[in-house]
This record gives C-alpha cells, structure tokens and sequence, in this order.
C-alpha cells in the first residue's frame, strides 16, 4: 500500500484537467517544485477545491505516481484572501509565483524560496511599502538565491570596494573609476540605490521588507532589475504584461 507523503508547501499555479480535476504545481519545502493532480477539485463541494487554488499555502497530504502526484488533502495556514481582492496585488503576487515557479526545480532544496515568496506575498497584503518597490526586492532576492546576485560590495573587475557608482549589466556588478573606461554600457547609481541593493543581497527573507527608498532611488532599482532581468533570464513572463497596466 502507498503511504501518503505531507509537504509544506504554496500553490504556484492550477490549471484545469478534463471535465472536474485540476493539476496544481506546488513549490514544497521537502521535495522543491511538484506537478500534483487534485481529482474532482472543479466541483462546488469538493473538498480539495482550496487545495488547489493560487498562493494556498500550507500541508498538503500527497500519494507519489510515477510522473506526479496526487493531492489527497490539505491543511490550510494561509489563503492570502487580501490579494484576492486587489486586482493590482494578486498580479504581483501571480508574478512571484511565476518567477518561482520559472527558477524552482523537482528534489532541490527550494525552502529559501518558497520562504522568500511566501514574505513577498505577505508584504502585499500589509500595504506598508509600495508593490513595485517590493517586487525589485522579490526580484534581485531570487535571483541572488538561484545564484546570480548583482555585485555591488566591489568592483567586478578588479576587487576595489572604493569609488563604486557605476553599474555593468554585461559584466554583472559594479565596477571603481579606475576599470570604467573599460566598460561599454553603464549605469551610473546614486549612493543610496547601492545601499538598498546590497542590503536586498545581504539580508535575510525575514528583514526583507522593512524599508522604503524615494522616488529616485525606486526608479533606478526599477531600471538595474528590468534590464539584468532582461539579460540573465531567457524567459517572457505572461504576467509582466498584465503589470504593465498598472
């Protein structure tokens, strides 16, 4: 007899399969990213009808097939109902989980990321920074924890921690005055902007977001991420396109 497995885990996405079943791809701090099937989840008095919804989050009893899983049952912790409620905040949150789901692989250790979007979605729901501020935080976190963190604690080049306020998008980090000359295309940052970035990297999920920066600064973290993005991730998030109308 199969034993069931329990997984803590979100809800990154749910699709609909057949006439009344759903597949639902969860990330799980046990087992990373899992594609699992909830049968009869589309029928009003389904039991697993909150199972297998976006941004769940909680234990999910689960039977391992050969290819996927099977949802079995579910202890709900958190539904994040605020973001269901705000068009503008179940986006974002739609995003992260894209992101997520886009980055996280099947038996990885994913528990930094699913911890690191399970802060994000709560930061939406509170209101206390501003959402785009919050996603460039999601942003170069998940990036700096899939491995591909921006260098901005020394010069790219050369290792010098002085003189540093311009970025090199092709070379991945901040380069001194001395190595400048060398580079193509830069983007020059105000002190502050630095600061936010390597506070972002350095800290822990749970610290993440208690800051707020100004207008200028949240305007040159909104170019550094969207053109890094741009370069490092070979994908076109659906998403993005729904965020642009914001």
């Amino acid at each position: 007899m199969i034993s069931p497995v329990i997984v803590t885990g979100i809800v990154l996405a749910s699709m609909p399969v057949g006439e009344y079943d759903k597949r639902v791809v969860l990330l799980t701090k046990e087992r990373g990213k899992i594609t699992a099937f909830a049968k009869g989840a589309r029928k009003q008095n389904s039991a697993l009808l909150a199972c297998a919804q976006p941004f769940t989050f909680g234990q999910f009893t689960v039977y391992e097939g050969r290819t996927s899983y099977q949802v079995n049952g579910c202890d709900v912790q958190n539904y994040f109902v605020e973001l269901r409620n705000n068009l503008e905040a179940v986006t974002y949150g739609l995003y992260f989980c894209e992101f997520a789901e886009y980055l996280t692989r099947e038996n990885i250790d994913e528990s930094a990321i699913l911890k690191l979007l399970y802060q994000s979605l709560r930061a939406l729901t509170k209101g206390t920074i501003p959402y785009p501020l919050i996603r460039y935080i999601f942003e170069l976190k998940i990036m700096t924890l899939n491995g591909e963190a921006v260098q901005v604690f020394e010069c790219v080049k050369c290792g010098k921690k002085e003189k540093l306020n311009a970025l090199s998008l092709s070379s991945g980090g901040l380069v001194c005055l001395d190595c400048l000359t060398k580079e193509g295309r830069v983007i020059h940052l105000q002190d502050s902007t630095i600061y936010a970035m390597q506070f972002i990297i350095a800290s822990s999920i749970e610290k993440l977001y208690t800051f707020t920066v100004s207008d200028s600064v949240l305007s040159e973290l909104r170019y550094c991420m969207k053109h890094y993005i741009t370069m490092y991730i070979d994908k076109e998030f659906k998403t993005l396109e729904m965020l642009d109308m914001f």
